[in-house]
């Protein structure tokens, strides 16, 4: 027997497995291999002068850590926050950054052979959708998680992060 496919490789495993939630009626699904963990709602810090969708900070076991409600991002209505709302945390360009989702589904397996392009609209319409799964539920909008932030967003995350190290110089 071949060695190598005894045990799978970590990538492969993870490989078409997305992170399902939910946004009012719709079903977002995240690729699993940017995220991180899923924690209930937290006391948020709210941080001045930032768009109205980063709601602010939290503490996460010392780390600070944005949070975006992602009800916000997208321009829908705010909605109150409930025990079913989670944060979802996911790493983008080596920046932790939480997801306020209005719950979390489950884990699914969707293949490439089972997704399609998002339908052409505006430019501005669709940039955050990489593509529609086709699931027997019936379909789950797939995130482009590189284009969810803007570089000025990216810029603001890295700062309202901080750095340990420049807290303990300021001291």
């Amino acid at each position: 027997m071949d060695e190598e496919k005894i045990v799978p490789d970590v990538e492969d495993t993870q490989k078409d497995k997305y992170l399902t939630f939910s946004l009012g009626e719709e079903i977002y699904g995240i690729d699993i291999r940017v995220v991180i963990e899923i924690i209930g709602i937290q006391k948020i810090t709210v941080v001045p002068e930032v768009p109205e969708y980063i709601r602010g900070i939290i503490n996460l076991r010392g780390k600070i850590i944005p949070v975006v409600d992602m009800r916000l991002r997208f321009k829908r209505e705010f909605r109150e926050y409930t025990d079913r709302t989670c944060v979802v945390v996911i790493e983008v360009n080596e920046v932790l950054i939480g997801l306020i989702v209005d719950g979390v589904a489950e884990v699914l397996d969707i293949t490439e052979k089972n997704v399609v392009p998002p339908p052409e609209l505006k430019a501005s319409q669709n940039k955050y959708i990489r593509g529609i799964g086709k699931t027997e539920g019936g379909v789950v909008l797939l995130l482009d998680w590189m284009k969810l932030f803007t570089e000025d967003d990216r810029e603001l995350f890295d700062e309202m992060k901080g750095d340990s190290s420049d807290a303990e110089a300021a001291d």
